[in-house]
């Protein structure tokens, strides 16, 4: 009787989750939840360094480390949302020593939004419409695939716009790359206030 009352509890709980759409987790911990391919995903996270890699798998992974083990169990990693659209929130205290570490993976072809505070954004693989901000550090946008975007809006107001893919290295003040093909099919949209954007296409040239 008593494991009935446990199952039922259990199943309670999780029906209670479902309804609600949210998932938690603490860093250190793995977040696991269904993404199908061509979802929208936005992504909200403190300052780190965060690496979205594209997977062909129809799943959304994330895990989180730092040297700060003190201060790493208080950030919260929630997603909340469903399989073809949800928000992924990384929040906690700042961190006092060491750096935090941030993997994402999603399926190959999902749309992502990402706004980050500081720290370092690393985008690889994933092909879909893209839109990235971030206040000062360095966003990479890379694909050892094609490079298939329709219209191309990358700027910083101090420092350095990179794009190998077209041959161009700009730096300075109010710096901007942009690009309309007929050919392509997706928008990327980077901004950094201050700071760095590198975009790599396939071997880090033009094709």
């Amino acid at each position: 009787m008593k494991t009935l009352y446990a199952a039922a509890g259990a199943a309670l709980v999780a029906c209670s989750m479902a309804a609600c759409g949210q998932t938690q987790s603490a860093c250190g911990e793995i977040l696991n939840v269904p993404l199908q391919s061509h979802a929208d995903l936005m992504i909200h996270a403190m300052p780190a360094g965060l690496e979205i890699v594209g997977t062909d798998k129809e799943i959304l992974h994330v895990s989180c480390s730092a040297d700060d083990e003190d201060h790493a169990r208080d950030v919260r990693i929630r997603f909340s949302g469903g399989t073809s659209s949800g928000t992924l929130t990384i929040d906690g205290p700042m961190m006092r020593h060491g750096s935090l570490k941030i993997r994402v993976e999603v399926p190959r072809k999902t749309n992502l939004r990402v706004q980050m505070g500081a720290g370092q954004v690393d985008v690889d693989d994933v092909t879909g419409d893209k839109a990235i901000a971030l206040y000062a550090g360095q966003i990479t946008v890379a694909s050892s695939r094609d490079w298939d975007y329709r219209r191309i809006d990358a700027s910083v107001d101090i420092g350095e716009v990179n794009a190998a893919a077209y041959h161009v290295d700009k730096g300075g003040f109010f710096r901007s790359f942009r690009r309309k093909t007929e050919q392509g099919e997706y928008r990327l949209f980077a901004h950094v206030t201050t700071g760095e954007i590198d975009l790599v296409g396939s071997g880090g040239t033009a094709e």
